[in-house]
């Protein structure tokens, strides 16, 4: 009876590290270009060679940050393996500075970069990502870039849209962190 009970606990136990484990992200053509078609559709003057860039970037990127940090769980595991010093790096401000800092690169000029935050609350902590805008338009009129959601898998979508996180402009949250606005 010892014996089949080890056994068994044996057996949930590599079935729960599978379910926890998260799959190599594929990404297609098809993701590329319907990011970039709605990077394109954020203003007349976004030039469509820049909006396929900057899709193709994010996506890429994202894996690139995957494999390079070792990503191979959920992302509040990852973050936990990060607080106990079994990873380096890949928690959400990681996603949001590496993917700003890329997209920079690329000097675009019909296009800004943001650093989109979304403020503690009660039940969640607070979140880092990447926003892309037309030239000009503020964060609130660009579109989320979140490859921490999804543990390297870019989640993507406009800003007002993504009701999951209240996003704001990171300087913005940070201000009334230290103001004392924010109550966490």
């Amino acid at each position: 009876m010892t014996r089949s009970f080890l056994a068994m606990c044996a057996v949930l136990a590599a079935l729960a590290l599978v379910a926890c484990t998260t799959p190599q992200p594929t990404v297609s053509r098809n993701d590329i270009d319907a990011l970039a078609q709605s990077i394109q559709a954020l203003g007349p003057d976004v030039n469509p060679a820049e909006a396929q860039q900057a899709a193709t970037i994010a996506y890429t990127y994202s894996q690139q940050l995957k494999q390079d940090w070792n990503v191979t769980d959920p992302a509040i595991i990852h973050n936990a393996k990060i607080i106990n010093g079994f990873r380096e790096k890949g928690l959400c401000n990681d996603w949001a500075e590496a993917m700003t800092k890329r997209l920079r690169q690329e000097n675009f000029r019909t296009l800004d970069l943001h650093w989109a935050t979304s403020p503690p609350t009660p039940l969640r902590i607070i979140h880092h990502s990447a926003s892309i805008s037309a030239k000009g338009d503020t964060m609130y009129d660009g579109i989320i870039l979140d490859p921490w959601r999804y543990s390297g898998a870019l989640f993507w979508a406009p800003v007002r849209e993504d009701t999951r996180y209240n996003w704001a402009p990171r300087l913005e949250v940070r201000e009334r962190l230290l103001n004392g606005s924010l109550p966490y």
